[in-house]
């Protein structure tokens, strides 16, 4: 990786500063200059520039440049991992996965792009048209720290192989990550703005949002930021694109394969250390084999080895920050306090010689006898923590899976048809998985209804959202 991941300098100081702090330690890293309005200027500018030569671009030479991100990111695999591990804590080999993950969807999208964009004839009595599919322009990304190359990397293939280019602005947490990206871009060969990392503060997004050479926004974060966002947008029309939170049903029926359900429920629960917008978050059992499935589930959690995520042993590492660790200490005291049963953990671990005493952990845990009024029942668990329901029938397992205002993923464990079918049509959720866990891919659509957001990353979909979908009518010859 180089040793210089940027091929910018922050310009001085505009609003407070960007930390990346190390979650297992609670050790500052590196402190970075949010740009002056100046330095922004001068990349919106390079954006423009580029914009209008990599639309230009032959499709071959855009997937040569995402070919060689992905070369870059095999090459440099451990590397860059470790930079994911030690500026949000994920497990160094979840780390690795999602780099290579990462090169997987560059590669996916440099080899079907040309099939996905290219024009689609379409039958008009008395003429011949088609649907073509051009680019919009820049478009601002707005990222997350929990995925923080992944995120990325799913919007940016897409939308660079359809001839936009990218403006990215990261979580402030995870600005080493961010540069880094710009540099892979860079020396994968693409010309200079088709792919910019933004240091700036969120007092400075409205202004980028509304300048009229940005064309489009995505975000993937909170619904209070998607809101937000949403509304600036739409104050100076602009398509958007939202990802936001979730709270996972996953739904456990008679007829299901137990121990293998039991298996992947922790897998789903604790992925990313329980910080993924499609962990699965409620555990809604049927009362024939809730007994069973609570006792190995609970089990499992508290077997959890949580501890330094560089030690191959941990299984869970620490939240990214204090106070991510102290929002799920709230929600889970709540719930405790309201009366509902701790099966396992509901506190911070002791320090030890594998736990950091300034990290941010928290042990896995499961909530079970959840009421209404307990935040745990309406919030977002963003956590290693999982709510355990217990219903009498499909039904009400459906019902249950339905009351929330999320409606991001999805996973029902069944071996009747009839029940699957009855979970594919009537869950409200943008992806529906039957026995297995909910992940997503380059093949298929990523993304949520309700307030989980709109729009779509990833496939034929995603690559279609910043694009300008052109109908083309040509005339017949006279008659």
């Amino acid at each position: 990786m180089s040793s210089s991941p940027t091929a910018t300098s922050p310009s001085p100081t505009f609003g407070p500063p960007l930390v990346s702090v190390n979650p297992a330690t609670g050790q500052t890293i590196e402190t970075f200059a949010a740009l002056r309005a100046d330095a922004v200027e001068e990349r919106l500018a390079s954006a423009a520039t580029a914009a209008g030569i990599w639309a230009r671009t032959p499709m071959g030479d855009r997937g040569r440049v995402l070919v060689g991100v992905a070369d870059l990111l095999e090459a440099e695999l451990p590397d860059i991992a470790h930079l994911l591990t030690t500026e949000m804590g994920k497990p160094f080999a979840q780390a690795k996965g999602e780099v290579a993950k990462c090169a997987v969807a560059c590669r996916w999208f440099a080899e079907h792009a040309p099939a996905l964009l290219a024009s689609q004839p379409v039958a008009v009595d008395g003429a011949t048209a088609a649907v073509a599919f051009q680019p919009m322009g820049p478009v601002l990304a707005i990222m997350p720290w929990n995925f923080p190359l992944w995120q990325v990397v799913r919007f940016a293939a897409p939308a660079i192989m359809a001839g936009n280019v990218g403006l990215l602005k990261h979580a402030p947490n995870v600005s080493r990550t961010a540069l880094v990206l710009e540099d892979l871009f860079r020396r994968a060969g693409a010309p200079t703005g088709v792919f910019q990392t933004l240091l700036v503060g969120v007092d400075q997004v409205p202004a980028i949002i509304a300048d009229p050479r940005v064309r489009a926004v995505t975000l993937t974060g909170s619904v209070g930021a998607g809101r937000a966002v949403a509304a600036q947008a739409g104050g100076v029309g602009k398509k958007i694109v939202l990802e936001l939170g979730g709270s996972d049903p996953f739904i456990v029926l008679p007829s299901a394969d137990l121990t293998r359900a039991i298996s992947v429920a922790v897998q789903a629960r604790v992925q990313n250390n329980g910080q993924s917008c499609i962990a699965a978050k409620r555990f809604i059992v049927h009362e024939d084999v809730a007994d069973r499935f609570t006792e190995g589930f609970v089990a499992s959690m508290a077997a959890l080895q949580v501890g330094d995520p560089f030690d191959p042993a941990t299984e869970v590492g620490p939240l990214v920050t204090a106070v991510a660790r102290d929002a799920i200490e709230a929600q889970v005291d709540d719930a405790r306090a309201r009366g509902a049963a701790i099966l396992c953990g509901g506190e911070r671990p002791s320090p030890s010689a594998t736990l950091d005493a300034g990290g941010f952990y928290y042990l896995p845990t499961v909530i079970s006898d959840i009421a209404e009024g307990m935040r745990v029942a309406t919030e977002e668990v963003f956590g290693p923590v999982a709510l355990l329901y217990r219903v009498d029938s499909a039904a009400e397992a459906l019902d249950v899976a339905n009351g929330t205002e999320f409606g991001l993923g999805s996973s029902v464990w069944t071996a009747d048809p009839d029940e699957q079918r009855t979970f594919v049509d009537g869950l409200e959720a943008g992806q529906v998985f039957v026995n297995g866990m909910t992940a997503s891919m380059p093949q298929l659509p990523f993304g949520g209804v309700k307030s989980s957001g709109h729009g779509r990353e990833l496939s034929s979909f995603g690559i279609h959202e910043f694009c300008n979908v052109k109908s083309v009518w040509t005339a017949g010859a006279p008659g």
